[in-house]
């Protein structure tokens, strides 16, 4: 199955990742055949368990593995019909795909509104321009705009993720990768997280986020893949995958009956298919 928009006759995908494998150390093979689709304005999610491999499909996506020992070592990557692993991760961000890393990563010792200044400085820009950016990141993150001169070492949690992405859209990405966005956070942060997601997607930008959660990723993405062990085992869209017996199982906890029975599901009480 095929992302929406990427049927023949449909519009090309925005970001088209074909058959790539990665290997960490030049013997570690962590993704094994991996192939996506993103259509523009679309929000796609990667789902699986920790270790699956989607930390991993987002640094081949924006070229980051090198700094880890990782190389894409078959496969292309194609954005816009452009391939770009072979990119530089700073011509990536030039060509309009960020990446809000795992677990925030603000720098700790400046001001909220230091750190979203810095996502403009790749761009040219002028300070009208980078001023109407700024107010425009605070309409979506009314909570930021209050704690714009504080420390951010100092805030919260959802705070520090709520300027990660801050930070990534000032860059004005076409698309962003969003890395785990519910990790370590209270469920009502998650929701106000994905939310402000959903606003930002009606303003047209793609996302492509990687998410353990996937009750809540399922109720918000468009299309989504499952990744098991560094391979696609699924993939569908939000509802298909939502209905599907063995997603409710293994990734929702719910029971064959309809009922959530996290025993069952956690002792895998039938196979899964895609191992048959």
């Amino acid at each position: 199955m095929t992302a929406p928009g990427s049927e023949s006759g449909g519009e090309s995908p925005f970001l088209a990742v074909h058959n790539i494998e990665v290997i960490y150390d030049h013997v570690i093979l962590v993704l094994k055949g991996v192939s996506l689709e993103v259509p523009r304005g679309a929000i796609v999610a990667l789902l699986g368990a920790n270790g699956a491999g989607k930390t991993t499909t987002l640094k081949a996506i924006s070229n980051l593995l090198a700094s880890e020992r990782g190389a894409v070592t078959k496969g292309s990557i194609e954005f816009r019909g452009e391939r770009i692993d072979d990119r530089t991760p700073r011509d990536v961000v030039r060509r309009g795909i960020v990446q809000v890393m795992e677990g925030r990563h603000c720098f700790e010792h400046l001001t909220v509104e230091e750190n979203l200044l810095t996502g403009a400085f790749s761009r040219r820009a002028s300070r009208a321009e980078i001023r109407g950016d700024l107010d425009r990141i605070y309409g979506h993150f009314p909570q930021l705009a209050a704690r714009r001169r504080s420390v951010s070492g100092y805030t919260s949690g959802g705070e520090q993720q709520m300027t990660a992405i801050g930070r990534a859209l000032m860059a004005r990405p076409q698309m962003v990768l969003l890395d785990e966005p519910s990790l370590g956070l209270a469920p009502s942060l998650v929701e106000e997280i994905f939310e402000i997601v959903r606003s930002l997607h009606t303003e047209g930008v793609t996302f492509l986020l990687a998410e353990q959660n996937t009750a809540v990723a399922l109720r918000y993405a468009d299309f989504g893949y499952i990744l098991e062990n560094g391979r696609v085992v699924m993939d569908g869209t939000a509802g298909e995958l939502s209905g599907n017996e063995d997603v409710k199982e293994f990734y929702l906890g719910i029971a064959g009956d309809g009922r959530q029975n996290f025993r069952e599901a956690k002792h895998y009480r039938r196979r899964k298919r895609w191992l048959a």
